[in-house]
């Protein structure tokens, strides 16, 4: 059966038409579980998808898998190892075009070849998450009886995309993105295996990191990259030095991609000082600013999940009660991103970082915690007061604990005099949180006020 391992070796083994039409990333695809890059988590020995790819299926038999991970992970790759390190047919379909009647043509054809050859046969299903429900219940008679042995890949959560019934029939694997690591050793591989480059280019630094960051941890997107940068190269390289080994720049990198380089490097300074301008801006309410520095961040191939983070963080300490809303609508961010991935997750993240700008401001809660740890370092605050304490074991009456302690939701208004703070504290009293008259906490003040007034008559003379 013809695939794309059979063209990539064609194309390898200097076959003309193939070397033409096949894609770099497909000609790089790695043909054996040694050449695979990243993912160890996934396919660490004794793994279910290293034992289907090194044909062990022990007593059970093989099992269909769910490769689920984001774009350029090696979800192609590993199917196909799947089918030809145990010798199996290999037949891929995606579902974007498929229906019903291409897979019951599948189930028929891995019939005919168990019966007559002795062949297992392997479904690669691409983008499955695309299949409705009823055309995933036609692959479940083929899964469970082991006609085929199902290999689907997708790029949303298969508790939400995939019927149940096909998830507990298969074990589901989940690839990450590459790192950085991985990326460079892609390329650097490319550049000089013969299925690649061949040697015939050379890549700059500024130009392998510039290529590394905008891959985002996708391989395929790094080599068509590189390839598109070849390719500019090799256009303005000077007639008659053909022959001679060509340096590919970061300005060549940038027209193949038609993206300028963002002077930005995730583990230096600018990291730090892009990150701190973009709080800061969002705490200073400039909202034009605040999208300025995310854009920059995105731009350079920046975690989207560390933004989401200094998002939450920023809507606590500087919003806080002033707009709790703001930590509401950035913890929704920082899940529905770890979700959804890039290049949607920009307009989450942008939602979250106008919400947190144009907000009023507080860090009374910030401040208020940050006191408390104060006086607890200082060595203040003596023993929780014997009504407060804990009355659910045994000798806890015979101490005293919880004697005197009066039940809030017995209090007419919900609250009563009592002592709360350890002794000192409250002999002090203790003042942590102080509201500020902005946003929503302009209202908490007051309530604040008259909580403290009733909870402490006692301490304060009864004023």
């Amino acid at each position: 059966m013809s695939d794309l391992f059979t063209s990539t070796q064609s194309a390898a083994a200097g076959d003309a038409g193939g070397a033409l039409v096949a894609p770099l990333a497909v000609r790089m695809r790695p043909r054996t579980l040694e050449e695979v890059v990243g993912q160890r988590e996934a396919l660490r020995p004794g793994s279910p998808l290293r034992r289907l790819i090194e044909g062990g299926g022990g007593a059970a038999g093989p099992l269909s898998a769910i490769l689920w991970g984001p774009p350029g992970t090696g979800k192609t790759t590993l199917a196909h190892l799947v089918a030809h390190a145990a010798d199996r047919t290999f037949v891929e379909l995606s579902a974007v075009t498929a229906g019903v009647k291409d897979v019951r043509a599948v189930m028929d054809q891995a019939v005919r070849e168990r019966s007559l050859h002795g062949r297992q046969t392997v479904l690669f299903l691409d983008e499955i998450h695309r299949f409705t429900k009823a055309q995933q219940d036609a692959l479940l008679p083929g899964v469970e009886n082991r006609t085929v042995i199902l290999v689907a890949a997708t790029t949303e959560n298969p508790s939400f995309s995939i019927i149940a019934p096909l998830l507990s029939r298969s074990v589901l694997v989940t690839l990450t993105s590459l790192d950085d690591d991985d990326v460079r050793g892609v390329v650097a591989r490319a550049l000089t295996d013969e299925r690649g480059l061949a040697g015939a280019h050379t890549l700059g630094e500024e130009a392998t990191e510039h290529v590394v960051r905008m891959a985002g941890g996708d391989a395929r997107r790094a080599l068509t990259t590189l390839e598109a940068a070849a390719g500019v190269a090799a256009d303005e390289r000077a007639a008659g030095r053909e022959d001679e080994v060509t340096e590919i720049t970061l300005a060549q990198v940038e027209q193949a991609m038609a993206q300028a380089a963002v002077r930005y490097d995730r583990a230096g300074d600018q990291h730090y000082d892009v990150a701190s301008a973009f709080i800061k801006s969002m705490r200073g309410s400039d909202v034009d600013a605040a999208l300025h520095y995310l854009a920059r961040q995105l731009e350079a191939g920046e975690d989207p999940r560390f933004i989401a983070r200094r998002i939450v963080i920023a809507a606590s300490e500087d919003v806080g009660m002033a707009d709790p809303t703001a930590l509401q609508t950035a913890v929704a961010a920082l899940h529905a991103v770890a979700q959804i991935g890039m290049p949607e997750a920009r307009i989450i993240l942008a939602q979250a970082v106008v919400h947190n700008a144009v907000a009023p401001k507080s860090n009374a809660a910030y401040a208020a915690v940050n006191a408390a740890i104060a006086d607890v370092r200082a060595g203040k605050g003596g023993p929780v007061p014997p009504h407060l304490r804990g009355t659910g074991y045994a000798g806890a009456t015979r101490l005293g604990h919880g004697e005197g302690y009066r039940y809030t939701h017995d209090e007419p208004a919900g609250v009563g005099e009592q002592q709360f703070l350890p002794d000192d504290l409250a002999a002090a009293d203790a003042d942590y949180y102080r509201p500020t008259n902005r946003g929503w906490e302009e209202r908490l003040g007051p309530r604040w006020a008259e909580l403290r007034r009733v909870i402490r008559g006692r301490l304060r003379g009864g004023e």
